[in-house]
């Protein structure tokens, strides 16, 4: 070779990556799928709240929502029924309920007015939770605010409600009205200091009371029960005569209109017989009158007539016919002895005629 030729360049060997890095990478991966395999498999067994924390895919169920802590402080987002993922140990997560739900307290004693003590064994509240106020009931009272607005308040509620009442009113006079009396005063407080609590009705049982003084109600009820059958037999038999008198009013009322109707129809025909009597009278009137009418009428025409025959002449012939219309015959030796005269006849025509001219 030429010594001014310099010599050819040496390819160097590819510098390879050192091996560390993707081997920690891959750990890392594997660590990973470890942890959510464990998280998956063996959490379920353990506590809730370490499995809250653990978790990354958690289930709300249907009703509810998922509330949210990141180291601790509550989050305003809320997420929906369903699958959701979360970064474990910083998030912690919990279900709160929207729908209706049925809060039970049970063993709550009180004192009445009057001293005695008794025992409300069970009292249910349904109340609901509004959906558009889960942070801020949350972010004042926590998860458990029921025990606050709910437990707490119905024990309280429960002996301001028996401490101004007789064992009377609690047991049996005013017991219908509890229920809407520890409504109202939950719905107020609530209303007032969290607003997102609804409270829909509350259900009171009956109180335990000593046995004494249940055997004295029982007896007073007994007693009660009497008095209510008395009564109630007095009302029956109340109803039953008045039932009877006015039976009897009706009857008396039916008998009387029909009496009456009865009457009514006989003075009509008594009526309808007078109205009759009174046209068979007119009739008769008029027949009578028209009678004396032709009778007078006749007998005027005859003393007319009477009064043109009226003639010495006409007198004289009527005492001759008189007179020969009584011609009698007598047998015997002794005749009775008859003076006729003439002048006799007409003395007595001229006396009639001097009569009827002083009569004119």
């Amino acid at each position: 070779m030429d010594g001014g030729t310099q010599p050819l360049l040496q390819r160097r060997p590819p510098v390879e990556p050192p091996q560390g890095n993707g081997d920690f990478t891959a750990i890392l991966t594997v660590l990973f799928g470890f942890i959510v395999i464990v998280s998956m498999v063996l959490i379920p067994s353990s506590s809730p709240t370490l499995k809250n924390s653990l978790t990354i895919l958690h289930q709300v169920p249907e009703g509810h929502v998922g509330v949210y802590w990141m180291g601790g402080a509550l989050q305003k987002t809320t997420t929906t029924p369903g699958f959701h993922l979360k970064l474990p140990l910083i998030t912690h997560y919990e279900p709160v309920q929207v729908t209706l739900q049925t809060d039970t307290v049970r063993d709550i004693p009180c004192g009445t007015k009057g001293g005695v003590m008794i025992n409300f064994d069970r009292i249910e509240v349904v109340n609901r939770l509004k959906k558009e106020s889960v942070y801020d009931t949350l972010l004042n009272y926590g998860v458990e605010y029921d025990h606050t607005w709910i437990y707490d308040k119905i024990h309280h509620e429960i002996n301001q409600f028996c401490s101004v009442h007789s064992l009377q009113d609690v047991y049996i006079d005013m017991f219908d009205q509890i229920d809407e009396t520890m409504k109202d005063a939950l719905q107020a407080d609530c209303t007032r200091y969290a607003p997102g609590i609804e409270i829909i009705s509350v259900r009171v049982t009956k109180p335990s009371i000593p046995e004494s003084v249940r055997r004295n109600f029982e007896q007073m009820e007994d007693e009660r029960t009497k008095v209510l059958v008395s009564v109630e037999r007095q009302r029956v038999a109340e109803k039953e005569a008045e039932t009877q008198k006015k039976i009897a009013i009706t009857e008396a009322e039916k008998n009387a209109y029909v009496s009456k109707i009865v009457m009514e129809q006989k003075l009509m025909e008594k009526d309808s017989l007078r109205k009759q009597e009174e046209i068979s009278n007119a009739m008769y009137l008029a027949r009578e009158k028209s009678l004396a009418d032709a009778k007078y009428y006749q007998t005027m025409k005859e003393a007319e007539a009477n009064k043109l025959k009226l003639t010495p002449q006409f007198l004289e012939l009527k005492f001759i016919e008189a007179i020969s219309n009584n011609t009698k015959m007598f047998f015997g030796n002794k005749i009775p002895n008859m003076v006729m005269d003439q002048r006799l006849l007409g003395n007595f025509l001229q006396d009639l005629e001097g009569r009827r001219n002083l009569e004119a």
